[in-house]
């Protein structure tokens, strides 16, 4: 694990993209403060800049970094959740701008997968994670189901878990308004 974050940091740094597990399926991601890279997955991913993606960071007191004001609820929610879930914040900042939502927002997941919350520590920044597929296709649950036009896109692809055969499923999303709001996006 240590040498795959090693050459993941140094692509990561030079404003690269990789291919890595997380806590949920396999994922593209890049620094989520680079617009060059971010703009780069959704090339490689031929998605439209409107439809943001989410990042991750390795404890919830990063969150404090990447939103102006968190809301109450989301401490609890983190606290008490036992799956991995990705809350949208208002007022999204320190980010590439291509990342944020028109609206502002932004998703951000707290990393339970030890690979990831060691690279994100290492990297000291959030890292974007976008399921590995072309948008609109089928999200692989495996590494071996992953398009090889997007293992040949990315810079680095992370060998750790490759072998893993268990299925992963996407994280639930919730997004949380500053007045209590909460609106179930995916369960």
């Amino acid at each position: 694990m240590q040498d795959d974050i090693e050459k993941a940091l140094t692509v990561l740094k030079n404003g690269g993209i990789i291919l890595y597990p997380t806590d949920t399926v396999w994922g593209i991601g890049c620094d989520a403060s680079n617009a060059e890279a971010v703009k780069k997955i959704y090339e490689l991913k031929q998605r439209e800049e409107t439809k943001s993606m989410l990042v991750l960071v390795d404890n919830p007191d990063r969150i404090l970094r990447h939103v102006k004001e968190v809301p109450e609820m989301a401490w609890q929610l983190i606290e008490l959740n036992d799956k991995p879930m990705t809350i949208i914040y208002p007022g999204a900042v320190n980010l590439a701008k291509n990342l944020v939502s028109p609206d502002g927002t932004i998703g951000i997941r707290v990393a339970n997968d030890e690979f990831c919350q060691k690279l994100i520590s290492r990297l000291n920044r959030p890292l974007v994670s976008t399921s590995a597929n072309i948008s609109g296709k089928p999200s692989p649950g495996i590494f071996h189901e992953i398009a090889e036009e997007i293992k040949d896109g990315v810079d680095y692809v992370v060998s750790w878990r490759q072998d893993d055969l268990a299925t992963a499923s996407p994280s639930s999303i919730i997004k949380l308004g500053l007045n209590g709001e909460i609106e179930i996006i995916r369960k």
